[in-house]
């Protein structure tokens, strides 16, 4: 198989927030664009953080029962992000996806800013169009 890296399937303008950002306005992001979750970045584009529906659903169902304020993102996010660099290889990606929960990694760059984002079924997309382009080959 080629070498297959990182940079070449992660979505370059992934959406993104901010730990102030209130749950409510993170949710309508997340369902504008159709993205199961995001990094949560300070303003040099560091990551400080990831939001997930799932972090941003339970938030909410717990402002309902309990009859609170508007949490913010800071509430929900998870504080300890895996990432992953440009010039990593999708298949060494793919075999920590198996090991780890994360279904979506930050990709950042050497000085740990966000540059974009890559997802199970990227990883999964660019290895079958790998193995597709074996088959042709062979046929």
């Amino acid at each position: 198989m080629g070498t297959l890296k990182v940079a070449d399937y992660m979505h370059r303008y992934p959406v993104t927030f901010s730990a102030d950002m209130p749950i409510e306005m993170a949710v309508d992001r997340l369902i504008q664009a159709k993205q199961l979750g995001g990094p949560v970045i300070d303003e040099e584009r560091k990551v400080v953080g990831f939001i997930s529906e799932q972090d941003c659903l339970s938030r909410m169902l717990m402002s309902t029962y309990h009859d609170q304020q508007a949490s913010k993102v800071m509430d929900a996010m998870h504080k300890q992000v895996l990432t992953v660099r440009p010039y990593e290889d999708i298949i060494d990606l793919a075999q920590l996806m198996l090991q780890t929960k994360p279904k979506l990694y930050p990709v950042v760059d050497d000085n740990e800013c966000l540059i974009g984002i890559i997802s199970r079924t990227d990883v999964l997309g660019a290895i079958d169009k790998e193995l597709h382009s074996h088959y042709r080959k062979v046929t």
